[in-house]
């Protein structure tokens, strides 16, 4: 069992019951993305709107929607929710981990049984300036400024860091980009259901452009819609009529790093490293017991660095290991089953929930085409800005 801040097993937190829309341009309005995934959360684990005892939503928005009092809009899915605590948390592209990680707390302070946690985002109808300056708010040094590249720059700057420091990413970039879109195809609910080689994304060309030197297209994460929900709450609570038994939440992990950029080494993502190593230390396993795991690639070079900074490779040999399928679906260890943010996409405030709905099938075996053939233990870890805010779970298939 987890040690402190779980607790004992009679306190065992369970994930009871989720929901996951498809990721994309979709004609949905965010009013509409949240209540769906509430009321399909809600049946998946078995109980009604009543027995909800708070919500908490995770969008990030910071302008790209009119709206940015968002949190009574899951009452719109049930007038049983009506009167519930319902608060709206932020924390960059790590919002729906931060959501989750809220919803859990509560159930720990004994303010709540039985939570409902929605991630969701409602992009696409910005135009790519709008998108561009309200991701770039959320970067010390970029903030309030115009962009029409959001994080790709600041991204490319890690890219270039890496190469200065153990050689060119742009062959492992490019490998990863393949993996991540070769899992996608599996995921009903990705964004990008596009076989992309290797060699596509290794080169350079007018399918394939630059947009941040070293970063091609294929090495960025789509601007998406999208939501995903799940039903936190405890095993005695836990109801006969859920879809599922549900999974286990087995260690959690936070860390904030410092936000100006002169404070931080690009490459060590030590808020990253500090949120894995509690996360899987509360959980009792290493990374060696892991079936799979979830890993933040909203660019392919923050894959490659978190192989790295979550000892998962030794530093400077990521691309290496990647090229031997060690993070492949059918590898020793794979890495985003799921597609993760460059095939499935990138609704901000949805990510973390997203990542952990996923998660949640493979331990139960529900994944569909994406299942894998033995899935026991996950990581799940989800960042904000350039690893400022840092999340990890980890969740256990329960018995």
């Amino acid at each position: 069992m987890m040690s402190s801040p779980l607790g004992a097993r009679e306190q065992e937190i369970v994930l009871a019951g989720w929901a996951h829309t498809p990721f994309g341009k979709q004609d949905a309005t965010l009013e509409q993305l949240i209540t769906t995934v509430a009321n399909d959360a809600i049946a998946s684990a078995g109980i009604t709107a009543a027995d909800v005892d708070e919500i908490v939503l995770g969008t990030f928005n910071a302008g790209m929607q009119p709206l940015a009092f968002a949190s009574s809009l899951a009452l719109q899915a049930d007038d049983g929710l009506w009167g519930k605590p319902a608060t709206r948390v932020e924390n960059a592209c790590a919002s729906g981990a931060a959501a989750f990680r809220t919803g859990v707390h509560s159930i720990l302070a004994g303010e709540a049984r039985t939570v409902l946690v929605i991630g969701a985002e409602k992009m696409t109808d910005a135009g790519a300036e709008v998108v561009g300056r309200a991701l770039v708010g959320a970067d010390y040094d970029s903030a309030g400024q115009p962009s029409s590249v959001g994080f790709a720059g600041l991204f490319a700057e890690v890219a270039r860091a890496y190469d200065t420091r153990y050689g060119d990413p742009s062959d492992a970039m490019a490998r990863i980009a393949a993996k991540n879109h070769a899992n996608g195809l599996a995921n009903p609910w990705a964004h990008l259901h596009r076989d992309f080689s290797y060699d596509f994304c290794r080169t350079v060309g007018p399918d394939n452009p630059m947009v941040a030197d070293l970063l091609r297209r294929t090495d960025c994460s789509p601007v998406s819609d999208g939501a995903a929900a799940v039903v936190v709450t405890t095993a005695d609570r836990t109801s006969s009529s859920a879809g599922t038994a549900g999974v286990r939440l087995a260690g959690m992990g936070q860390a904030n790093d410092f936000h100006p950029a002169s404070r931080r080494d690009p490459l060590a993502m030590r808020g990253s490293h500090v949120a894995w190593r509690t996360a899987l230390e509360r959980a009792g396993v290493a990374a060696s017991d892991l079936s799979f795991v979830e890993l933040h690639d909203c660019f392919t070079i923050a894959e490659l660095v978190l192989y790295e900074v979550l000892g998962l490779s030794e530093p400077g040999k990521g691309g290496s290991q990647l090229a031997e399928g060690i993070f492949d679906r059918d590898g020793a260890l794979p890495v985003n089953v799921s597609g993760g943010l460059k095939s499935k996409g990138h609704p901000v405030g949805a990510t973390g929930v997203s990542q952990l709905v996923l998660s949640a099938m493979q331990l139960t075996g529900t994944a569909g085409d994406m299942q894998l053939p033995v899935a026991d233990v996950a990581a799940v870890h989800n960042m904000g800005g350039l690893a400022v805010a840092n999340y990890v779970h980890v969740l256990r298939a329960r018995d």
